[in-house]
């Protein structure tokens, strides 16, 4: 058996091997590209965990703010209901000073009425801090969590 028979790909170092071909550019290359390929799949990997934790973190933030709404909500609804029975309350105690249902019930109607014309001419000077306190829940809420 000759050189010329045996098969390139058996041989130890064959010409396609790049340790046979002494190239500073081949080695340059290889050694770029070796640890270039860990290090991309290293950025992809933080890039999904950076996704699932930008992902998570929205679902927390989304879920506080919901359990938070759903509260005061409750607490609303609660308040509208005592405040309702208040009225009647009221109302029935005035038309019973007052010796008429329609006059108690009146004046918690002008009451109200009072209440709401003070609310429109001060419309401006309410809404801004309701605004600003609900904001600031926004933004307790979600650094409460980070």
């Amino acid at each position: 058996m000759n050189a010329s028979t045996i098969h390139h790909s058996l041989l130890p170092f064959n010409t396609h091997n790049s340790l046979l071909n002494n190239s500073p550019h081949t080695h340059m290359e290889e050694a770029k590209k070796e640890p270039q390929q860990p290090l991309i799949e290293q950025l992809k990997e933080y890039a999904e965990i950076r996704f699932k934790l930008a992902k998570y973190k929205a679902v927390d933030s989304g879920s506080t703010i919901f359990a938070s709404l759903i509260a005061d909500v409750v607490v609303v609804v609660s308040m509208v209901l005592a405040f309702i029975f208040a009225s009647f309350t009221l109302a029935f105690y005035l038309a019973h000073l007052l010796d008429s249902d329609w006059e108690g019930f009146g004046c918690v109607a002008l009451l109200y009425l009072l209440i709401a014309i003070v609310i429109k001419i001060n419309k401006g000077g309410i809404e801004k801090p309701l605004a600003n306190a609900f904001v600031k829940k926004i933004f307790k809420n979600r650094n409460s969590n980070d």
